[in-house]
């Protein structure tokens, strides 16, 4: 099942508000800036920098991600693991509304989507 217009349409809002908050200022965004993606019924945050061994490419490294659980109505919350895997995020596993997402991922309480 794919995410309703009006879903995407919240997405959408509330995942730029995000990125008005957390994006750092345009002088720098050559050098790291984030984005989002949205993909089936997730939505993937993550970093856009230069490849260390060859600068003049783009790589984008997935920090943070969730998933809508049609059945319980809420979206799990994920982070990416040194090991490259998804695992469900310790401290508030899921949450009711798609912008209290974004204000987990920005907060980042254990240091688990930034460092």
């Amino acid at each position: 099942m794919t995410l309703t217009k009006q879903q995407i349409a919240e997405i959408e809002s509330a995942a730029n508000n995000f990125l008005f908050r957390i994006r750092p200022p345009k002088e720098l965004r050559d050098k790291i800036d984030i984005s989002y993606r949205i993909k089936g019924q997730s939505v993937t945050v993550f970093e856009i920098r230069p490849q260390w061994d060859e600068p003049e490419k783009l790589q984008e490294i997935e920090v943070a991600k969730t998933t809508f659980v049609v059945a319980k109505n809420h979206w799990k919350i994920f982070w990416m693991r040194a090991s490259l895997k998804w695992e469900v995020y310790p401290p508030i596993p899921f949450v009711s509304e798609i912008n209290e997402f974004f204000d987990v991922v920005q907060k980042d309480e254990k240091s688990c989507f930034f460092g």
